[in-house]
């Protein structure tokens, strides 16, 4: 049989089974498990064999897998845990699957060459050898801590101010005793003074420094090979060739996952015409403090880029002090380059793209391979000729009249600044999560917000981290790292297989041999802060100096916003109202009680208070003084007009039959005078009804204002006022309705005499329907007597047909077609 038919049939089987095991299992919810097993026995032990028949296919399967890529074969999996245990080495095994499947499928598409299209005799190129070797050493490389044999080992425990390890000062204005000396910092800390700060503060650069000189070329790189210096010897005699220059490049090499203060790993200066790679992790590191011969010699211009961490790692391991740097970073902002960092100043100024994937390698190992050390001297190389070109353009753009606009000096100023920072140790405080590598600056950066137990196990374990890590002098972010650690105090493990499993392999090896103490740690903390405040209540408090506002400050150097003066409250308020003026409101509020304050008068009234305390009056009290009032209102009345006469008793009106009437007929004004009819009449009787009605608001509003002299009910008179009313509106539509049968009477005794009446239709003349004579179709019948109707005639002349008149024309604008 065909291998692909044989793999085809295989294919289709397999996936068949997959795809009908998960449509069974998909029928079942994952919570109606335990229903299912305490409602049938049976039914638990079938879940439990299928269970276990899965995991062990998928254990073969993965196995499997692993042999095929060359990888570690996975254990046995027994239960759901032990997937969460050994999840990273699944996680492995398919990345591996799915990787070779992306190769074979860009090797089958052409994308990439196969590898047996590549000649046998070619030489592996240094791309793919540098990636294989960075794989092994790249940061987590098992070799040998070069710090266990230095001669002077750093003590990661101490708290004593940090003391500089510098045991002279050359080109010294002040001699060394004098220079160190203890003073309280920015943060209430004790430290030493810097041993070179009168130097720096008083140095004067060289005029050379502000002068625009041509940019002195560079030494092709082919052509040079960088010195690799190794032994003390080296180092002076390359300090001697570095005494003679006026311009060196410095770059530095840095390692900090396996060390808890951080490791100076490599060194790199270079003059016009030679390049000098210093291995700074030899035992006698610390006779490197010779080189401050030249580092601290003002004459001599110091060219770094972002030194802000390189005279850090300068001071603590090696005991260097810079006077005269000059800083590239400075200058890219100055100049205000849309990027600051040194490979876009070589990619601009010298076409030279750095790879910076060296940048994270772990640059203890040794000896370095031919990419890093290239990688290392291209750094330095062409970094005096950066120099030339943007000391250029700084004198250029500068104008010494304006300080603003001095950028050459701004350069130069905040180069100074670099160059003063100190080193201080890292002593985090555990209560407050303050201080370098404290938990409160991680816990801030994250959105995470942690309950009372949750945030007491965060600051257990974080603790507990950074002492293990000073113990094995190894950092904490490789001991454990911060998602593990979040992971942890989010999650509260209930048991040490549940905790291994958070751990997942991104830990450090020592991390498991101590998980029996980590849990015991983690259960402790956990009922410690069941009442302990959680971790938004924590930061809220005023009392600790652990605000965000303070946290903004040590970090970028905000200044508190000072709160301005208030004036007192009294001066605040006003005696009368904005919107009313001096008139009140309301009389009631004149009467109302003196607002209620407090010891310091700090209430401000408001007039809901007046109705609340006149809400305690007895209904009884309230209208004794109602009557009162109407008395006294009463006694001051002044008659406005003089008071009506008794009405006359109505008269007995003729009964009046019902009419049609129409309210309010719309009709257009000209309609009374063209044809008038019984409707206007009509029309004419509603609006003199309407008069009427207003003729008797009128009066009656009139009558109200009258005063009630003869202390008459005002509801007899309400009632007598509209009996007069009502008799006034009878008696008028009685007389309407007589004038208008005299109307019709009067116009059909005219039409009588005029002898307008119709004549009777006479059959015996009409034309018959059944026998009619038939019209052509273009012929118009005229009744006699008529002239027919030509619809032609007005657009007729005498020279022809009149043209038609013009239309709706084009509009100016825009013109569009739609479509569906």
């Amino acid at each position: 049989m065909d291998t692909s038919q044989d793999f085809k049939s295989l294919q289709d089987k397999i996936q068949a089974a997959l795809v009908a095991t998960t449509r069974t299992v998909n029928q079942i919810a994952n919570e109606d498990l335990s229903f299912l097993r305490t409602a049938n026995p049976t039914n638990g032990d079938r879940l439990d064999e299928h269970s276990s028949r899965l995991l062990s296919l998928a254990t073969e399967v993965l196995n499997a897998a692993a042999n095929a890529n060359g990888q570690k074969p996975i254990t046995e999996l027994e239960d759901v845990e032990d997937t969460d245990i050994q999840w990273s080495g699944i996680v492995d095994v398919i990345d591996g699957l799915l990787e070779k499947a992306d190769i074979s499928l860009d090797e089958y598409t052409g994308r990439v060459k196969r590898k047996h299209d590549f000649p046998e005799a070619a030489a592996p190129s240094k791309k793919a050898k540098t990636n294989d070797r960075n794989e092994i050493n790249w940061r987590r490389a098992n070799i040998m801590k070069p710090q266990n044999a230095f001669e002077q080992k750093f003590n990661n425990f101490t708290t004593a101010p940090w003391k500089p390890i510098l045991t002279t000062k050359p080109h010294a204005s002040v001699p060394l005793e004098e220079s160190l000396r203890i003073i309280i910092d920015e943060n209430g800390q004790e430290q030493y003074t810097h041993p070179y700060e009168p130097e720096i503060t008083k140095l004067e650069y060289s005029p050379t420094t502000y002068a625009v000189r041509d940019p002195i070329p560079y030494q092709p790189i082919e052509s040079t090979a960088p010195i690799w210096v190794d032994t003390y010897e080296g180092v002076l005699e390359m300090l001697e060739e570095l005494k003679q220059a006026t311009e060196i490049a410095v770059d530095l090499e840095h390692h900090d996952l396996r060390t808890y203060t951080g490791l100076l790993s490599l060194m790199q200066i270079s003059t016009r015409e030679k390049d000098w790679v210093i291995d700074t992790l030899r035992p006698w590191r610390h006779k490197l403090e010779v080189l401050n011969e030249v580092f601290a010699d003002p004459k001599i211009l110091k060219v770094f880029h972002g030194a802000f961490m390189d005279i850090i790692w300068l001071q603590r391991d090696l005991g260097l002090y810079i006077v005269g740097l000059f800083d590239t970073f400075h200058a890219s902002s100055a100049l205000e380059f849309p990027q600051k960092s040194l490979a876009y100043l070589l990619k601009t100024f010298v076409d030279f793209n750095a790879d910076k994937r060296y940048q994270m390698a772990d640059w203890r190992i040794r000896p370095l391979t031919d990419e890093m050390l290239y990688y290392a001297r291209c750094d330095t190389h062409y970094l005096l000729y950066v120099y030339d070109v943007i000391r250029n353009e700084l004198v250029k753009n500068s104008d010494s009249s304006s300080p603003e606009k001095n950028l050459i000096e701004y350069t130069l100023e905040r180069s100074k600044e670099t160059s003063l920072d100190r080193y201080t140790y890292w002593v985090p405080d555990s209560a407050t999560g303050e201080g370098g590598r404290g938990w409160a600056n991680s816990l801030l950066k994250t959105s995470i917000r942690l309950d009372g137990s949750q945030f007491a196990v965060y600051r257990a374990i974080h603790s507990w981290r950074d002492t293990l890590a000073r113990t094995e002098d190894e950092s904490p972010m490789f001991i454990m790292p911060p998602t593990v650690l979040m992971d942890i105090s989010r999650l509260l493990p209930s048991d040490p297989k549940a905790l291994w499993s958070l751990l997942g392999g991104k830990c450090a090896a020592i991390v498991p041999q101590k998980l029996d103490e980590l849990f015991d740690l983690i259960v402790k903390a956990k009922e410690t802060g069941v009442n302990g405040p959680s971790s938004t209540q924590f930061f809220r408090t005023g009392t600790l100096d652990n605000s965000m506002a303070a946290v903004a400050q040590r970090e970028f150097g905000q200044k508190e916003k000072v709160e301005p003066d208030l004036p007192p409250v009294q001066e605040l308020r006003s005696q009368q109202s904005q919107l009313f003026g001096p008139i009140p409101v309301s009389s009631r509020w004149e009467q109302a009680a003196a607002p209620l304050q407090d010891a310091n008068g700090q209430l401000i009234p408001l007039p809901w208070t007046s109705f609340v305390q006149e809400a305690a009056v007895s209904a009884a009290h309230q209208e004794a003084e109602a009557k009162a009032l109407q008395k006294q209102r009463a006694a001051d009345m002044i008659p406005l007009v003089d008071p009506a006469p008794a009405p006359a008793p109505a008269k007995q009106e003729p009964i009046v039959e019902d009419n049609e009437f129409t309210l309010r007929q719309g009709r257009k004004r000209k309609l009374d005078k063209v044809q008038p009819s019984d409707d206007s009449d009509d029309d004419d009787e509603e609006e003199e009804d309407d008069d009427d009605d207003e003729g008797g608001a009128a009066v009656e509003s009139q009558d109200m204002i009258m005063l009630n002299e003869d202390g008459e009910d005002p509801a007899a008179r309400k009632a007598r006022k509209r009996a007069e009313k009502k008799a006034r509106k009878v008696a008028v539509r009685a007389m309407k309705a007589e004038a208008k049968r005299g109307r019709g009477a009067a116009r059909r005794k005219a039409a009588a005499e005029n002898g307008d009446d119709e004549q009777p239709f006479d059959y015996s003349t009409a034309q018959s329907v059944l026998h009619a004579q038939r019209v052509a179709a273009n012929e118009v019948v005229v009744p006699k007597g008529k002239k027919a109707f030509d619809p032609y005639a007005a657009r007729m002349s005498a020279e022809g047909p009149k043209p038609a008149r013009r239309m709706h024309g084009e509009r100016p604008g825009k013109t569009a077609t739609f479509r569906k």
